[in-house]
């Protein structure tokens, strides 16, 4: 099969999670099928599994890095890799987790070949007692899971500092658990903990704020 015949098309917007409903996606009518057939190398049956996934898979992305142009050539990575690793897929858990965890590493080994940090060391030292993770910070935030507006709470995902939004993408998105995360990212189960609180009170911030006013045409705004 060439794989490279599976072209990017321009990636729809992703649809924004219910806030508070961060699920796993169930088995797909038909997958089971198709992913058998793939791993006997049929071609059709691959464009199958990427037409079902594609989005999901770039709306991953998207959260984690934060850039249309990246999140779109780490969509086309992650299914290149997923066409040379199929056969290793052994149904011991959900294929859209299996794909997603494939899609993480990805994403993860990407931004580490950048050079970037992928988690901020700001909360590991010496945090002030007003800043401090909570007992439970590692719980569903109550706070998060009201009626928000989908895409105010997507654009306020979009909008934390990295180490932050990976967290939280990996935490109350994908639903890895924290002592995963530590091992994804290399640090501490504590410091998993304490980047989901700094997420969770820096969105609420962020979704408190009123939208900016739009500028009238012909009008641009200058800093003072």
């Amino acid at each position: 099969m060439d794989v490279q015949g599976l072209q990017m098309t321009q990636m729809p917007q992703p649809a924004a999670p219910t806030p508070g409903v961060f699920k796993r996606n169930p088995p797909i009518a038909g997958e089971a099928e198709a992913i058998e057939a793939a791993k006997n190398g049929d071609a059709e049956a691959f464009s199958k599994l990427y037409a079902l996934h594609k989005r999901r898979v770039y709306t991953l992305c998207l959260r984690m890095l934060g850039n249309v142009s990246e999140a779109e050539d780490m969509t086309q990575e992650a299914f290149l890799h997923l066409f040379r690793k199929i056969g290793s897929f052994r149904g011991e858990s959900a294929f859209s987790t299996w794909l997603h965890r494939l899609t993480v590493n990805l994403v993860l080994m990407h931004l580490r070949k950048k050079g970037l940090n992928l988690v901020s060391l700001e909360e590991t030292i010496n945090p002030s007692e007003e800043d401090a993770p909570k007992r439970d910070f590692g719980s569903r935030d109550l706070a998060l899971t009201g009626s928000v507006d989908r895409v105010a709470l997507e654009r306020a995902v979009a909008s934390l500092p990295p180490g932050y939004r990976m967290v939280f993408v990996l935490h109350d998105v994908e639903g890895f658990e924290h002592n995963e995360i530590a091992t994804m990212l290399e640090c501490s189960t504590g410091n998993s903990k304490s980047q989901l609180h700094k997420a969770r009170l820096k969105l609420r911030e962020l979704l408190r704020q009123p939208e900016p006013a739009a500028q009238p045409n012909g009008l641009k705004e200058v800093a003072v």
